[in-house]
């Protein structure tokens, strides 16, 4: 029951209580009873948005094709292996009757049959991710890719390919017995069993692979987890740094990134670990999908009583110089960086992606205004749970006396006005000469506008303003601009 229970940690509804707390959140009780509803919240807290740099990396190898079909591929070759081995260990009346041609005929079908599925298999996901790239966009591909089920159907044909391959050669060396030879008929029996029933989930989920509306939905789905887990910590455990260019000390220094790329992960726990060491703050400038140049700061470091010292006196200016070198690498090696974003700890790369997918459906080539009107649900979806969270109810004497994980580490929010331009800002520029775009994106401006705070508000006035102006300059009719005025009208006077 407990394992069962744990296995249903990604089923839990969290729901954000706004961006003044850091861990609070309400999980609705699994089916298994409320006595397992405080564990498993228990496993979800801070499993996406905070983890060190070497769960992280073990996070993305383990999304990594090769990695499930080699460790399938391993048991594979150890059952057939271990049929061998248990044979003293089976019971006298388990043998019986089973020739040595039957199970030869078993492993040979079974080797040929799931080399050439094995081969279509590979040929269909590689069309699947060509359709994702040319009718969504080549930043989605990565979650068809990542795909669970995908894998493990993969896997699981090679395995049982090897297992096949295997067993024929130990077989046809003579080192099963007549009892051995039970055991690995048993063992084939039950691998074609499971290819059976991986053919079956793989023939229904071929009916989805690498079509626009499962892709969407999948980056639909990556996008509200990776929000969801930056509303549960929207500081990521850190201290909120409201006002970077206030808070931040005029006298801290800046530590740049070691190279040029996107930001992947930020190791919140390291950072604060070598605060706690040396008795400094720091201050975040680069959250997870920023790309950072050869000159943009990662971090700001707050100087220590000793560098401060170092700067006033000659004799000590060396020393102090090197303390800063011999900051900076610790200080960089919690930032993983690559040369594209992720979804894990990135929430804007989400809204990214679809807008990306609306802009393809809204150009000449493709005049597909409904996929872009669809974007436009699921962004006003996403943004909408955005909106809500912020203006949640909470209880501020809790959240005072709450303290952060890491009081160190001060953090940067994301802000709203960012997450606007990430969804809405290429469906407005390609979709200004459409009547059919320009409508529903009003309506969703108006219909965030009510549900958020200011801030929200703010943010589809600024977009319904300049959605407005598109259209005014790209709509053939006056009659269409009317209707979008009238629209923008609301928008701006919050009706």
């Amino acid at each position: 029951m407990l394992l069962l229970a744990m296995l249903r940690v990604r089923r839990l509804s969290v729901m954000p209580v706004g961006p003044a707390s850091w861990k609070q959140r309400t999980c609705a009780p699994s089916r298994w009873g409320r006595m397992f509803t405080p564990f498993t919240c228990y496993l979800t807290q801070d499993k996406e948005i905070l983890m060190s740099r070497w769960q992280w990396l073990m996070s993305r190898l383990g999304k990594q094709l090769w990695v499930r079909t080699s460790a399938i591929g391993v048991m594979g070759i150890l059952i057939a292996v271990l049929s061998a081995v248990i044979e003293p260990y089976l019971p006298w009346e388990l043998s019986g009757e089973v020739s040595r041609e039957a199970v030869d005929s078993l492993l040979s079908i079974l080797a040929s049959s799931m080399l050439a599925v094995t081969t279509f298999s590979l040929s269909i996901m590689v069309s699947a991710y060509g359709s994702a790239t040319n009718t969504a966009t080549p930043r989605a591909t990565s979650l068809l890719i990542e795909d669970s089920l995908t894998q493990t159907v993969l896997a699981n044909f090679v395995g049982s390919f090897l297992f096949g391959i295997v067993g024929l050669i130990m077989l046809k060396v003579g080192l099963y017995s007549e009892r051995g030879r039970i055991a690995l008929f048993v063992a084939t029996i039950l691998v074609i069993a499971l290819v059976v029933v991986s053919l079956m989930q793989w023939i229904d989920h071929l009916t989805r692979l690498g079509r626009l509306g499962e892709t969407t939905n999948r980056v639909e789905a990556a996008a509200r987890k990776a929000m969801e887990a930056r509303l549960a910590q929207p500081y990521m455990g850190g201290t909120p740094l409201l006002d970077p260019d206030h808070d931040v000390p005029p006298d801290a220094m800046p530590v740049f990134g070691p190279e040029i790329g996107y930001v992947q992960n930020v190791d919140i726990p390291a950072l604060s670990a070598f605060c706690k060491e040396h008795e400094t703050r720091v201050y975040l400038s680069a959250l997870p999908g920023t790309f950072i140049y050869a000159d943009t700061p990662l971090l700001w470091v707050a100087p220590t009583a000793a560098l401060k010292e170092a700067g006033t006196d000659p004799a000590k200016a060396e020393k102090g110089n090197a303390d800063r070198m011999a900051w900076s690498q610790p200080l960089q090696a919690a930032f993983s960086m690559g040369n594209e974003r992720t979804f894990e700890q990135d929430p804007r790369f989400g809204l990214v992606v679809l807008s990306e997918i609306a802009s393809r459906a809204l150009s000449p080539a493709v005049n597909d205004p409904g996929t872009a009107i669809s974007v436009i649900g699921r962004v006003t979806r996403l943004l909408n749970m955005w909106a809500v969270a912020l203006r949640a109810p909470r209880d501020v004497d809790a959240n005072k006396a709450r303290e952060p994980d890491y009081p160190h580490v001060h953090v940067p929010a994301v802000t709203v006005m960012d997450l606007f331009d990430d969804a809405f800002m290429l469906i407005a520029r390609d979709g200004a000469g459409m009547i059919e775009v320009q409508l529903p994106l009003q309506k969703s401006l108006l219909a965030l506008s009510r549900v958020g705070d200011a801030t929200v508000a703010e943010a589809a006035r600024v977009h319904s303003r300049m959605a407005l102006d598109r259209a005014e300059a790209a709509l053939p009719l006056e009659e269409e601009k009317r209707r979008v005025r009238a629209l923008a009208q609301a928008v701006k006077e919050g009706a």
